[in-house]
């Protein structure tokens, strides 16, 4: 039942959704070179001189240790949440608001997604977080999963505040001389104006001072205390970029994903029509797909609800519910000769050929040979040998239907 409180305000107004949570918790990384980086980043997406062209490879020159070039993955990450938040990670014209054509939204992704937490377990038979399809594995970068751990390790953002905060604080010659590097190239394409001409070899010169600085601030990283500081800051890049081109790659296969897994749910749905059912086996070109519905019917018949268990543990009382429901074990005394014979005769391992000769001893003694048995000692002893079996028969024969039941009604 839905919540109608406060519904009416929800319809006057609109739910203003934006990435503003990761900008803040972005704000607190804001130290030292990072606060340049960050700056820099800003400057060559927002020129207007630069070409797209010259700004990939003036961000790839400047990438030459990634890990310490934090401006540009932060960046990314924020613009790639913006296009979240508009839809148009999902490419198409804005102007057609439906069909395969169309640019995508922030609620078509979301409900996309929450579709895709009901498909995934009811035909693939796993989690979504098992296929990489959970909400965070789409949604995580707004969704503060970097703030966040389910465990005792420190969230990516602390860790990587921790880490910066350590540098800064050291003061080194070399954190100095990128910063002042950085500040070089920002101040450079900011000044850029619209007939600036033959700027390349200037804006190449101070690409590569800054890259040898970064190179020079990485070596001076590379001893204790600071190494382990620079490793926190390689894993944590690698998290967020990781994570980034996860969304990235699911979102972008979002409506084909889904509604190959949508189309898949309502072929089977038309299995239940025997003639339709004959049909999609004869035009399907898939044997997976042939057997289905080749095998439904049979496979139909060997689900029985009374045989669905929560575990193991469960299925030996099932046994016995279903025995009993039975009349089994009819037989329980084993001196009673004729029931333990007419009783084998109804065991489909028994050949009862020529039984209708044989006094009621023979028959028993020959039902032990034919199944196994030991003949030694007394046909008492014989006979209690012979229902024993017999009864356990009966078991194991109830014990398949189970494992059948459960075979049709799992996933595979």
């Amino acid at each position: 039942m839905a919540v109608n409180k406060g519904l009416k305000s929800l319809a006057e107004s609109t739910p203003n959704f934006s990435n503003q949570a990761l900008e803040n918790a972005i704000n607190n990384l804001k130290i030292g070179w990072v606060a340049k980086s960050i700056q820099l980043d800003t400057a060559i997406e927002d020129s207007t001189v630069l070409t797209s062209s010259q700004k990939n490879d003036l961000r790839d020159d400047i990438d030459n240790v990634p890990h310490l070039n934090i401006g540009r993955y932060l960046g990314e990450l924020v613009r790639h949440t913006n296009t979240i938040i508009d839809g148009s990670i999902i490419p198409g014209d804005p102007l057609i608001l439906t069909g395969d054509q169309g640019q995508g939204s922030f609620i078509e992704i979301l409900q996309l997604v929450q579709s895709l937490q009901s498909l995934i377990p009811e035909l693939l038979g796993v989690t979504p977080a098992e296929k990489n399809r959970a909400v965070n594995d789409h949604l995580g970068s707004l969704n503060n999963i970097f703030l966040e751990t389910e465990d005792s390790s420190q969230p990516v953002f602390t860790s990587l505040q921790e880490a910066i905060g350590f540098i800064n604080n050291a003061g080194l010659a070399t954190d100095t001389t990128y910063q002042t590097a950085i500040d070089d190239l920002k101040n450079f394409v900011v000044a850029l104006t619209g007939d600036s001409t033959d700027f390349q070899t200037s804006l190449d010169n101070r690409a590569t001072a800054l890259a040898t600085a970064q190179t020079n601030f990485n070596n001076a990283l590379a001893s204790e205390p600071y190494l382990t500081k620079r490793t926190q800051l390689v894993n944590n890049r690698e998290s967020i970029v990781t994570q980034k081109n996860l969304e990235s790659s699911n979102i972008l296969s979002l409506r084909t994903f889904t509604e190959d897994l949508a189309n898949n749910q309502a072929f089977t749905a038309l299995a239940e029509d025997p003639s339709l059912r004959q049909l999609m086996a004869r035009v399907a070109q898939n044997e997976n797909w042939q057997n289905y519905f080749n095998d439904y019917e049979a496979n139909q018949e060997q689900l029985n609800p009374i045989y669905t268990t929560d575990s193991d543990s469960d299925k030996s009382g099932v046994i016995d519910a279903v025995l009993a429901s039975r009349g089994l074990p009819d037989v329980l005394d084993h001196t009673d000769l004729d029931a333990v014979a007419e009783k084998a005769k109804k065991d489909s391992r028994i050949d009862t050929k020529g039984f209708d000769l044989l006094f009621v001893e023979n028959i028993i003694t020959k039902c032990c040979e034919q199944l196994g048995l030991s003949t030694r000692g007394s046909i008492i002893n014989q006979s209690r040998r012979l229902l024993n079996n017999l009864n356990t028969r009966d078991r194991e024969i109830v014990a398949l239907e189970l494992d059948q039941n459960e075979s049709n009604s799992t996933i595979s």
